[in-house]
């Protein structure tokens, strides 16, 4: 039998034949496949390219993938009220730490303070004094005192809070990655930087001392000079100078943070808070602004209801008992507010050095990428009872990060 002629050609669309095999029909380019189709292996995604953050999803719409968040706060810089959210959820999970150093620095505040009101007033060669004088003398006299009792008690502040702001930054590092410290931990961690920190203390108190001697001996000056038209130049001279010290203040305000964290020295602190702090110097000072003011007012909140509690009972018992009564009453009222006042300013003083040792870490999450280094730690799980944050890549050798998606580190302002 002689072979079978070929049929013709099958047209596009119609119906195969029996045995024939149809041809691959693949739809034209940016056209919809239909439901149940799957696309070809290496064909190109229709929807958008997104960077992290954002990822691809199967259908091409944008799925945000949020930073981790292993601690206290996210893992990339962080925002006003994460700011405050960290600071208080460190109180909370640290109390035997951040608590415990919060009293002892009222204790000592409190207990020098009236350590030095006593002895100048009420000292055996002290108290004759002021009979003895004149009227000038005794005014100066009471102003020398003044000075003298607000020169101690400053140098104190500055040294309690130096030292223990640089401490409580351990607590605060170590939270970033959901890492508890005890009391004992904080101290131990924090000790080898006990010298930097008392020198440290000792250059903000002969700085702040150097700037008020110049403006003495200015003020001296155009009141020589100008007589009674120096009082506006002297006036505008004490604003000057508050916004000198102001400004200083938020520049060095990290320095303690940094030279335990870090383990650096005494200028390397100073340096290390003036590089951070550039560029963010109105951002740091409104945060410290509502910081100190929420907590001044949530403190008068608690204490005046305690205050006049206290009067209320101290009033109720005087007009009921006796002289004795009363006076014991007295005593007890005072313990109680004494006790609820010193709780409140531990509770108010460990959350505002949190928050100042938050601002420390998130302006190295800006500006040196410390969030990529904690997730690589967070990853490795190194260094278990360390502080976060000292290691190399920290400093500014990036050479150690991990490659994407952690590196190269982003740049920040």
């Amino acid at each position: 039998m002689s072979e079978q002629e070929p049929s013709e050609p099958q047209q596009w669309g119609g119906q195969p034949q029996w045995g024939t095999t149809p041809p691959a029909q693949q739809p034209a380019w940016g056209t919809t496949p239909q439901w149940g189709q799957q696309p070809q292996w290496g064909a190109p995604h229709p929807g958008p390219r997104f960077s992290d953050p954002y990822v691809t999803s199967p259908y091409g719409q944008p799925r945000y993938v949020a930073p981790p968040k292993p601690g206290i706060v996210p893992l990339r810089p962080l925002m006003f009220g994460e700011i405050l959210d960290g600071a208080f959820r460190t109180v909370r999970r640290n109390p035997a730490a951040m608590l415990g150093a919060g009293v002892i620095a009222q204790a000592l505040t409190s207990v020098t303070s009236a350590l030095a009101q006593t002895g100048a007033l009420f000292g055996g060669s002290g108290a004759p004094w002021p009979g003895n004088m004149g009227s000038s003398q005794a005014t100066a006299f009471a102003f020398g005192t003044a000075a003298g009792v607000g020169a101690l008690l400053f140098l104190l502040t500055v040294l309690i809070s130096v030292v223990m702001q640089g401490a409580m930054a351990v607590p605060v590092a170590r939270a970033l990655l959901n890492r508890r410290t005890s009391f004992r931990q904080m101290w131990t961690l924090s000790r080898s930087r006990t010298g930097a920190l008392l020198g440290l203390a000792g250059l903000l108190i002969l700085g702040v001392a150097a700037v008020v001697a110049l403006a003495v001996v200015a003020t001296m000056a155009l009141i020589a000079a100008m007589d009674r038209a120096a009082v506006l130049a002297v006036v505008l001279l004490f604003f000057g100078l508050m916004i000198v010290l102001l400004w200083l203040g938020i520049r060095f305000l990290v320095a303690p943070a940094a030279i335990v964290v870090e383990e650096i020295g005494t200028f390397a602190g100073l340096r290390r808070s003036w590089q951070l702090t550039g560029r963010n110097w109105w951002r740091i000072l409104g945060v410290t602004l509502v910081v100190g003011l929420l907590v001044g007012v949530i403190t008068q909140i608690v204490l005046i209801p305690v205050s006049l509690l206290g009067n209320a009972v101290g009033f109720t018992v005087f007009s009921q008992g006796g002289e004795g009564e009363s006076q014991v009453v007295r005593i007890l009222v005072a313990v109680v507010g004494t006790a609820v006042t010193a709780l409140v300013a531990a509770v108010g003083y460990a959350f505002q050095t949190s928050t100042v040792a938050l601002v420390y870490l998130d302006l190295r999450m800006r500006k040196d990428g410390l969030d990529l280094s904690l997730l690589r730690q967070l990853e490795t799980g190194s260094d278990p009872e360390g502080v976060p944050g000292r290691t190399a890549a920290i400093r500014g050798d990036t050479s150690t990060w991990q490659q994407p998606p952690y590196g190269p580190p982003p740049v920040r302002r």
